[in-house]
């Protein structure tokens, strides 16, 4: 199974009804359940090469005070299409793909997500122009995060 379809399976799975899937292909075998009251997913290979499960949010991490609600920028984001670890530029030595002001063009890399040790370029739909970037070097990121906010041009 591809991560693309795996990914595609995670976010379906947490806007739909059920509550577990089992998937089996061949030497690859994937799990997943869902919490009923919370929707929180965890997925986990139960068969396959060893990699990292999808980390479950700490019900503090998910839950927002107020203050963190009123602080938030309002305006247009780009929000994190997987979960995983947010990096602002492909090595610790080289500069950040975007810095704040930044005026990007669609396709320009704007960060990069590490799901299950793959690096994925994580690029600009539509030209516009970074006003805040809310995520740092080696934060987790869950699925629909916001990571950027911006103005479209």
């Amino acid at each position: 199974m591809k991560f693309e379809e795996i990914k595609e399976l995670v976010h379906l799975f947490k806007e739909g009804d059920i509550t577990k899937i089992n998937i089996k292909q061949k030497d690859f075998e994937i799990r997943i359940e869902k919490e009923a009251a919370g929707g929180v997913i965890q997925a986990a290979p139960v068969h396959a090469q060893p990699i990292a499960a999808i980390p479950t949010p700490k019900a503090a991490a998910v839950q927002a005070s107020h203050e963190e609600v009123a602080a938030t920028p309002q305006g247009d984001s780009i929000t994190s299409p997987m979960v995983g670890t947010f990096y602002s530029s492909p090595s610790p030595s080289t500069p950040a793909f975007v810095k704040v002001g930044s005026k990007v063009s669609k396709g320009t890399t704007l960060c990069i997500l590490e799901a299950m040790k793959i690096m994925n370029e994580l690029e600009a739909e539509f030209d516009c122009t970074i006003l805040e970037i809310l995520a740092k070097d080696g934060d987790p990121v869950e699925y629909g995060m916001p990571l950027f906010i911006i103005e479209k041009a």
